[in-house]
């Protein structure tokens, strides 16, 4: 196989998205990158999503993907929704896994299993064998679609990058986060863990969500 190179498009994966505010700031504001500043709230942001099948994807096959971060004061390109550093990323690919590595992402194995039972989805991630998140949620039926650009800062070669990622995702309604838990208080993505009571911001379950991977690339001057 040829090596990839981006864009990438990834078609009809199942994806659980939401933004929360967090237990400690401040454990939050020290995994974010020392030239970027933390959104007002300090929110966290976590995707957990499944590809089923590798016809879903132009070159990466299928795969589970959980990542999550802090959100920052800069913005996507609507100007509303927050540009976010990656703090993890539990991928099962190996390929992507690389691929998202050589882009500046801190990718590690995991994996991220969705399951729904009636109008329950529970979205399960493990380290390495370990679970480390489960998140409860109440899903409805498809009823709009969003679509937009998302943005990613990563660091490579010591220069902050900019990745915009363009999204295409019916959206269900209702959707509600019912539970959000953090299993693992030795492992290092637990600093990201929400305040209580839980305080979702921003959210949505898509059962078919596509994007590129990454759509455009851009050197930040600061």
């Amino acid at each position: 196989m040829s090596k990839l190179v981006a864009p990438q498009l990834v078609i009809n994966s199942r994806m659980l998205y939401f933004t929360w505010v967090p237990a400690d700031p401040e454990a939050v504001r020290k995994q974010l990158h020392p030239k970027l500043e933390p959104i007002a709230n300090n929110q966290c942001f976590i995707n957990q999503y499944v590809v089923d099948s590798e016809d879903q994807t132009s070159g990466f096959g299928s795969y589970s993907l959980t990542y999550c971060g802090p959100d920052t004061n800069r913005f996507a390109p609507d100007g509303a929704i927050p540009s976010r550093w990656w703090t993890h990323y539990f991928n099962s690919n190996p390929v992507m896994r690389e691929y998202a590595s050589e882009r500046g992402v801190p990718a590690t194995p995991g994996e991220t299993t969705l399951e729904i039972d009636g109008d329950t989805l529970v979205a399960t991630t493990k380290s390495e064998g370990v679970d480390v998140i489960r998140t409860t949620v109440r899903v409805g039926q498809p009823a709009v679609v969003g679509r937009g650009q998302l943005s990613y800062i990563t660091e490579i070669d010591g220069k902050l990058v900019d990745g915009v990622y363009p999204f295409i995702a019916p959206l269900v309604d209702p959707f509600e986060v019912l539970n959000f838990e953090f299993l693992a208080p030795d492992h290092s993505v637990y600093a990201l863990r929400p305040a209580s009571p839980l305080n979702v911001t921003w959210g949505f379950y898509s059962p078919a969500a596509s994007f590129n991977y990454p759509g455009g690339e851009t050197v930040l001057d600061i």
